[in-house]
């Protein structure tokens, strides 16, 4: 390989790297900042995402099986389970049977889980308005499909 041929390539390492770089930034400031702005509730970041993914209009009756949590969430059975007993013992979501395949356990908000969820949306709002500011409504829709695109890449990695 030539001199000329390793410029381009290494010119494309140092903007992978940056962006590698800045993604951890961003990931280690969203749980940081997300988790302050949760301290009033005593929440993490994982709690948050959890109980997110429960108040979805298509789940929030019926309630979601850890298998498709972990899907969605993208997190390790070890890690999911640990969030779901801090949440259960909280009284927050509870474990029932599904009533369509009585082996399989839904998880799902409780009332309570409920009333924190709607107390919660207010830090969550402001949280979202800060961290969001400098991009535009067009922006942060491009920002979605970029970050869309490149969570399949690193899927098949």
């Amino acid at each position: 390989m030539s001199r000329r041929d390793s410029a381009p390539r290494q010119q494309q390492f140092e903007v992978a790297n940056r962006l590698f770089f800045r993604l951890y930034q961003c990931s280690n400031l969203l749980h940081k900042n997300g988790t302050r702005h949760m301290n009033a509730f005593g929440a993490t970041t994982q709690q948050w995402a959890v109980l997110g993914a429960l108040t979805r209009p298509l789940v929030r009756r019926k309630g979601m099986s850890v298998k498709d949590l972990i899907g969605f969430l993208l997190l390790s059975r070890q890690n999911l389970t640990a969030v779901l007993d801090r949440l259960e013992a909280r009284g927050w979501i509870e474990r029932v049977r599904d009533p369509e395949d009585g082996r399989t356990r839904l998880i799902r908000l409780t009332e309570e889980g409920d009333r924190v969820w709607a107390q919660m949306q207010q830090p969550i709002a402001a949280f979202y308005a800060g961290a969001l500011a400098a991009l535009g409504e067009a922006e942060q829709a491009q920002l979605c499909v970029l970050l869309d695109r490149l969570r399949t890449g690193l899927s098949t990695v």
